[in-house]
């Protein structure tokens, strides 16, 4: 059996796509490229995918994660573009490696995330940034399954900082003056603070109220460099990793 992980993009207004419609469009893609997919045993077999830390509905990405399972080897390349022509514009499947190492979820240890903010000027956003960084804790509340949670959103935030949007700044939302942009690196923690949990902080900590939603954009997640602060390239184990040969119907 073969494994390929796949990274993936939510752009435009498919940044509104639930992580459900992205499975239904993914699995209908699986089918029209022909790919020779492993299943799940039981009453209702499903084809072997496994996904990973999905990005949440109406934020846009370009580094979202899947794995899946393949009963016939393929060139890793050949598959990629074969789905990728199947898949609608917007989702776009943009890499692809043959699995060659474990515990791919244990690398994504933290987010780069990009907020436009129309509507509000760089140095407000940029004085709503000081005060956040400055503070020893942010608390902020969140609505989960299991009721109304309080939670330090300072403490998963590794670098925060705003510059002024232009018309060649990315993300999906619009570019109109005057317009904040923040880039922001967040470690994964549990629980999960969210961009949205960073902008409740910036408004708890400096009053800063976006008169209109952000535009939010997942720039990369994966492994933290502690030197540099960067978010690292996940995939790049398995492509350096040696090809492990393996008996047929076995796993490296």
């Amino acid at each position: 059996m073969q494994r390929v992980r796949l990274r993936y993009t939510k752009r435009g207004r498919l940044r509104f796509t639930s992580h459900r419609d992205f499975q239904r469009a993914f699995e209908r893609a699986l089918r029209r490229a022909g790919v020779p997919m492993a299943y799940s045993a039981g009453f209702t077999p499903h084809p072997k995918v496994s996904y990973a830390n999905a990005a949440p509905t109406g934020t846009g990405s370009e580094a979202e994660y899947l794995e899946i399972a393949l009963v016939e080897q393929r060139d890793p390349g050949e598959l990629r573009a074969r789905l990728d022509a199947s898949m609608p514009t917007g989702l776009d499947i943009i890499d692809a490696v043959e699995v060659r190492t474990p515990d791919f979820s244990d690398r994504l240890e933290a987010s780069e995330w990009e907020l436009l903010l129309p509507g509000v000027a760089p140095g407000e956003a940029a004085r709503a940034v000081e005060a956040f960084l400055g503070a020893e804790t942010v608390e902020v509340e969140r609505q989960t399954k299991k009721g109304l949670r309080t939670f330090d959103a300072r403490a998963a935030v590794t670098s925060l900082t705003s510059a002024e949007a232009s018309a060649e700044t990315g993300g999906d939302g619009p570019v109109d003056e005057p317009c904040a942009i923040l880039r922001l690196v967040v470690r994964h923690l549990t629980p999960a603070v969210r961009p949205d949990d960073v902008l409740s902080g910036l408004r708890a900590t400096a009053d800063l109220a976006p008169p209109v939603p952000a535009a939010v954009t997942r720039l990369a997640q994966g492994p933290l460099d502690e030197e540099t602060g960067t978010v690292t390239d996940p995939l790049a184990p398995d492509r350096d990793a040696p090809l492990v040969a393996t008996a047929p119907g076995g796993s490296a």
